[in-house]
Protein backbone atom coordinates (compact mmCIF):
# COMPACT_ATOMS: atom_id res chain seq x y z
CA UNK A 1 0.00 0.00 0.00
CA UNK A 2 1.69 3.20 -1.16
CA UNK A 3 1.46 6.60 0.56
CA UNK A 4 -1.33 7.88 -1.72
CA UNK A 5 -3.43 4.78 -1.00
CA UNK A 6 -2.78 5.13 2.74
CA UNK A 7 -3.88 8.78 2.63
CA UNK A 8 -7.04 7.88 0.71
CA UNK A 9 -7.86 5.13 3.21
CA UNK A 10 -7.35 7.50 6.16
CA UNK A 11 -9.64 10.07 4.48
CA UNK A 12 -12.24 7.32 4.15
CA UNK A 13 -11.96 6.78 7.92
CA UNK A 14 -11.94 10.51 8.67
CA UNK A 15 -8.72 10.40 10.71
CA UNK A 16 -5.35 12.12 10.50
CA UNK A 17 -2.15 10.26 9.65
CA UNK A 18 -0.79 9.04 13.01
CA UNK A 19 2.68 10.28 13.90
CA UNK A 20 3.63 6.91 15.43
CA UNK A 21 2.09 3.42 15.49
CA UNK A 22 0.94 3.70 19.11
CA UNK A 23 -1.92 2.02 20.93
CA UNK A 24 -3.82 5.31 21.17
CA UNK A 25 -3.63 5.74 17.39
CA UNK A 26 -4.69 2.10 16.95
CA UNK A 27 -7.75 2.69 19.13
CA UNK A 28 -8.75 5.71 17.05
CA UNK A 29 -8.27 3.86 13.77
CA UNK A 30 -10.19 0.82 15.05
CA UNK A 31 -13.21 2.77 16.28
CA UNK A 32 -13.30 5.04 13.22
CA UNK A 33 -13.26 1.96 10.97
CA UNK A 34 -16.27 0.48 12.76
CA UNK A 35 -18.14 3.79 12.51
CA UNK A 36 -17.46 4.48 8.83
CA UNK A 37 -16.95 1.16 6.99
CA UNK A 38 -20.01 -1.11 7.22
CA UNK A 39 -19.90 -4.81 7.91
CA UNK A 40 -21.91 -6.08 4.93
CA UNK A 41 -22.35 -9.12 2.68
CA UNK A 42 -24.10 -7.39 -0.22
CA UNK A 43 -21.58 -8.54 -2.84
CA UNK A 44 -22.76 -12.12 -2.40
CA UNK A 45 -26.32 -11.15 -3.32
CA UNK A 46 -25.43 -8.60 -5.99
CA UNK A 47 -23.40 -11.15 -7.94
CA UNK A 48 -20.12 -9.32 -7.32
CA UNK A 49 -16.90 -11.32 -7.17
CA UNK A 50 -15.05 -11.25 -3.85
CA UNK A 51 -11.30 -11.17 -4.43
CA UNK A 52 -8.89 -11.24 -1.50
CA UNK A 53 -6.21 -9.07 -3.07
CA UNK A 54 -5.12 -5.73 -1.65
CA UNK A 55 -5.74 -3.70 -4.83
CA UNK A 56 -9.24 -5.13 -5.31
CA UNK A 57 -10.11 -4.54 -1.67
CA UNK A 58 -8.87 -0.94 -1.87
CA UNK A 59 -10.99 -0.40 -4.97
CA UNK A 60 -14.06 -1.68 -3.13
CA UNK A 61 -13.68 -0.23 0.37
CA UNK A 62 -11.87 3.03 -0.41
CA UNK A 63 -12.67 3.69 -4.08
CA UNK A 64 -16.31 2.55 -4.12
CA UNK A 65 -16.86 3.38 -0.41
CA UNK A 66 -18.33 -0.02 0.32
CA UNK A 67 -17.91 -2.38 3.25
CA UNK A 68 -17.39 -6.11 3.35
CA UNK A 69 -17.16 -9.12 5.63
CA UNK A 70 -14.28 -10.26 7.85
CA UNK A 71 -11.79 -11.37 5.19
CA UNK A 72 -12.16 -8.08 3.33
CA UNK A 73 -12.35 -5.68 6.27
CA UNK A 74 -9.69 -7.17 8.52
CA UNK A 75 -7.51 -8.11 5.55
CA UNK A 76 -7.45 -4.53 4.29
CA UNK A 77 -7.26 -2.97 7.76
CA UNK A 78 -4.25 -5.17 8.50
CA UNK A 79 -2.55 -3.90 5.34
CA UNK A 80 -3.22 -0.30 6.38
CA UNK A 81 -1.81 -0.89 9.86
CA UNK A 82 1.31 -2.52 8.43
CA UNK A 83 1.80 0.46 6.10
CA UNK A 84 1.55 2.76 9.14
CA UNK A 85 4.35 0.88 10.91
CA UNK A 86 2.46 -1.57 13.09
CA UNK A 87 3.63 -5.18 13.42
CA UNK A 88 0.57 -7.10 12.15
CA UNK A 89 -0.22 -10.83 12.03
CA UNK A 90 -3.30 -12.28 10.34
CA UNK A 91 -4.90 -14.97 12.49
CA UNK A 92 -7.38 -17.67 11.55
CA UNK A 93 -10.39 -18.37 13.77
CA UNK A 94 -13.37 -20.70 13.92
CA UNK A 95 -16.66 -19.12 14.95
CA UNK A 96 -18.86 -20.68 17.63
CA UNK A 97 -22.28 -21.58 16.29
CA UNK A 98 -25.36 -23.36 17.58
CA UNK A 99 -24.85 -25.54 20.65
CA UNK A 100 -21.23 -24.41 20.91
CA UNK A 101 -20.14 -26.06 17.68
CA UNK A 102 -17.09 -24.60 15.95
CA UNK A 103 -17.27 -23.55 12.32
CA UNK A 104 -15.02 -24.42 9.41
CA UNK A 105 -11.25 -23.80 9.33
CA UNK A 106 -10.48 -20.23 8.21
CA UNK A 107 -14.01 -19.33 9.28
CA UNK A 108 -12.90 -15.87 10.37
CA UNK A 109 -9.92 -13.54 10.06
CA UNK A 110 -8.72 -11.39 12.96
CA UNK A 111 -5.57 -9.36 13.62
CA UNK A 112 -2.81 -9.46 16.22
CA UNK A 113 -1.21 -6.01 16.32
CA UNK A 114 1.96 -4.92 18.12
CA UNK A 115 2.49 -1.22 18.86
CA UNK A 116 5.71 0.75 19.40
CA UNK A 117 4.71 1.59 22.98
CA UNK A 118 4.43 -2.05 23.99
CA UNK A 119 1.81 -4.74 24.12
CA UNK A 120 -0.03 -6.96 21.66
CA UNK A 121 -3.63 -6.25 20.72
CA UNK A 122 -6.50 -8.19 19.18
CA UNK A 123 -8.00 -5.95 16.50
CA UNK A 124 -11.20 -7.00 14.74
CA UNK A 125 -13.25 -4.65 12.55
CA UNK A 126 -14.98 -7.50 10.69
CA UNK A 127 -17.12 -9.45 13.16
CA UNK A 128 -20.26 -7.35 13.31
CA UNK A 129 -21.22 -6.75 16.94
CA UNK A 130 -17.90 -7.04 18.75
CA UNK A 131 -15.45 -4.89 20.71
CA UNK A 132 -15.31 -1.24 19.68
CA UNK A 133 -11.64 -1.00 20.70
CA UNK A 134 -8.72 -3.43 20.42
CA UNK A 135 -8.46 -6.00 23.20
CA UNK A 136 -5.25 -6.66 25.14
CA UNK A 137 -4.06 -9.93 23.61
CA UNK A 138 -2.22 -11.20 26.68
CA UNK A 139 -4.80 -10.17 29.30
CA UNK A 140 -6.71 -13.20 30.60
CA UNK A 141 -9.10 -11.23 32.81
CA UNK A 142 -12.30 -9.41 31.93
CA UNK A 143 -11.88 -6.44 29.61
CA UNK A 144 -14.58 -3.77 29.64
CA UNK A 145 -15.38 -2.24 26.26
CA UNK A 146 -18.25 -0.11 24.90
CA UNK A 147 -19.29 -3.23 23.00
CA UNK A 148 -19.49 -5.41 26.11
CA UNK A 149 -17.34 -7.38 28.54
CA UNK A 150 -14.69 -9.53 26.84
CA UNK A 151 -12.24 -12.24 27.88
CA UNK A 152 -9.47 -14.00 25.99
CA UNK A 153 -8.62 -17.39 27.50
CA UNK A 154 -6.64 -20.48 26.60
CA UNK A 155 -8.97 -22.89 24.81
CA UNK A 156 -9.98 -26.27 26.14
CA UNK A 157 -9.70 -29.36 23.89
CA UNK A 158 -12.10 -29.33 20.94
CA UNK A 159 -14.79 -31.91 20.13
CA UNK A 160 -12.12 -34.31 18.87
CA UNK A 161 -10.22 -33.98 22.15
CA UNK A 162 -7.42 -31.99 20.54
CA UNK A 163 -5.90 -28.94 22.18
CA UNK A 164 -4.35 -26.51 19.72
CA UNK A 165 -0.72 -25.56 20.08
CA UNK A 166 0.58 -29.07 20.76
CA UNK A 167 0.25 -28.59 24.49
CA UNK A 168 2.40 -25.46 24.81
CA UNK A 169 0.94 -22.34 26.40
CA UNK A 170 2.64 -19.99 23.94
CA UNK A 171 1.03 -21.68 20.92
CA UNK A 172 -2.31 -22.59 22.48
CA UNK A 173 -5.55 -21.74 20.72
CA UNK A 174 -7.47 -18.92 22.39
CA UNK A 175 -11.19 -18.50 22.95
CA UNK A 176 -12.66 -15.00 22.76
CA UNK A 177 -15.73 -14.46 24.98
CA UNK A 178 -18.26 -11.64 24.92
CA UNK A 179 -20.61 -11.38 27.87
CA UNK A 180 -19.65 -14.88 28.97
CA UNK A 181 -20.49 -16.43 25.57
CA UNK A 182 -17.70 -17.77 23.34
CA UNK A 183 -17.49 -15.90 20.03
CA UNK A 184 -14.61 -17.58 18.21
CA UNK A 185 -11.49 -19.70 18.68
CA UNK A 186 -8.22 -18.15 17.51
CA UNK A 187 -5.14 -19.91 16.25
CA UNK A 188 -2.04 -17.89 17.08
CA UNK A 189 0.03 -19.02 14.08
CA UNK A 190 0.34 -16.11 11.58
CA UNK A 191 -1.28 -16.55 8.17
CA UNK A 192 -1.32 -14.69 4.85
CA UNK A 193 -4.42 -13.30 3.17
CA UNK A 194 -4.39 -15.97 0.46
CA UNK A 195 -4.87 -18.66 3.12
CA UNK A 196 -8.44 -17.41 3.63
CA UNK A 197 -9.61 -17.76 0.01
CA UNK A 198 -11.27 -21.14 0.64
CA UNK A 199 -13.13 -19.81 3.68
CA UNK A 200 -14.34 -16.76 1.75
CA UNK A 201 -15.47 -18.98 -1.13
CA UNK A 202 -17.37 -21.30 1.23
CA UNK A 203 -19.14 -18.46 3.00
CA UNK A 204 -20.01 -16.87 -0.36
CA UNK A 205 -21.42 -20.03 -1.96
CA UNK A 206 -22.49 -22.64 0.59
CA UNK A 207 -26.26 -22.96 1.15
CA UNK A 208 -25.56 -23.53 4.87
CA UNK A 209 -23.48 -20.38 5.30
CA UNK A 210 -25.39 -17.65 7.17
CA UNK A 211 -23.99 -15.14 4.65
CA UNK A 212 -25.83 -16.78 1.73
CA UNK A 213 -29.05 -17.04 3.75
CA UNK A 214 -29.29 -13.43 4.89
CA UNK A 215 -28.64 -9.82 3.91
CA UNK A 216 -26.81 -7.63 6.39
CA UNK A 217 -25.34 -4.14 6.47
CA UNK A 218 -24.30 -2.80 9.88
CA UNK A 219 -22.05 -0.24 11.54
CA UNK A 220 -21.34 1.36 14.91
CA UNK A 221 -22.82 4.84 15.42
CA UNK A 222 -21.05 7.88 16.83
CA UNK A 223 -22.86 7.55 20.16
CA UNK A 224 -21.78 3.92 20.63
CA UNK A 225 -24.95 2.27 19.33
CA UNK A 226 -25.43 0.32 16.13
CA UNK A 227 -27.59 0.52 13.02
CA UNK A 228 -28.37 -2.54 10.90
CA UNK A 229 -30.27 -3.09 7.68
CA UNK A 230 -31.27 -6.72 7.15
CA UNK A 231 -33.15 -6.96 3.89
CA UNK A 232 -35.92 -4.40 4.45
CA UNK A 233 -35.75 -4.39 8.25
CA UNK A 234 -33.91 -1.41 9.74
CA UNK A 235 -32.81 -1.68 13.38
CA UNK A 236 -31.37 1.16 15.44
CA UNK A 237 -29.82 0.04 18.73
CA UNK A 238 -28.83 2.63 21.31
CA UNK A 239 -25.72 2.31 23.46
CA UNK A 240 -27.95 1.25 26.39
CA UNK A 241 -29.46 -1.58 24.33
CA UNK A 242 -32.75 0.14 23.50
CA UNK A 243 -33.89 -0.95 20.04
CA UNK A 244 -36.19 0.50 17.41
CA UNK A 245 -37.16 -1.73 14.49
CA UNK A 246 -39.11 -0.75 11.40
CA UNK A 247 -39.84 -2.28 8.03
CA UNK A 248 -38.95 -0.21 4.95
CA UNK A 249 -41.88 -0.41 2.56
CA UNK A 250 -40.50 0.77 -0.78
CA UNK A 251 -37.35 0.22 -2.82
CA UNK A 252 -36.69 3.96 -2.58
CA UNK A 253 -36.67 3.75 1.22
CA UNK A 254 -34.24 0.80 1.15
CA UNK A 255 -31.85 2.46 -1.30
CA UNK A 256 -32.10 5.69 0.68
CA UNK A 257 -31.17 3.89 3.91
CA UNK A 258 -28.13 2.32 2.26
CA UNK A 259 -27.10 5.72 0.92
CA UNK A 260 -27.86 7.98 3.87
CA UNK A 261 -27.12 5.69 6.83
CA UNK A 262 -24.25 3.62 5.40
CA UNK A 263 -22.83 5.77 2.60
CA UNK A 264 -23.45 3.01 0.03
CA UNK A 265 -24.90 4.04 -3.31
CA UNK A 266 -26.70 1.18 -5.08
CA UNK A 267 -28.65 1.10 -8.31
CA UNK A 268 -30.82 -1.82 -7.28
CA UNK A 269 -32.12 -3.29 -4.04
CA UNK A 270 -30.13 -6.39 -3.05
CA UNK A 271 -32.19 -9.56 -2.91
CA UNK A 272 -31.28 -12.98 -1.53
CA UNK A 273 -29.71 -15.18 -4.19
CA UNK A 274 -30.19 -18.90 -4.41
CA UNK A 275 -26.70 -20.35 -3.62
CA UNK A 276 -27.41 -23.17 -6.07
Amino acid sequence: MNSAQVDAYLRRLGVEHPAWPTVDALRELHLSHLQTVPFENLSIHLGEEIVLEEKRLLDKVVGARRGGFCYELNGLFGALLAALGYDVALLAARVYGDEGRLGIPYDHLALRVRTVDGGDWLADVGFGAHSHLPLAFGDRGEQEDPGGTFRIVEAEPDAAGVRGGHGTVEAADLDVFRGGTPQYRLEVRPRVLGDFVAGAWWHSTSPVSHFTRSLVCSRVTQDGGRITLSGRRFTATEADGTREVRELETDEEVLGAYRERFGIGLGTVPALRDPA
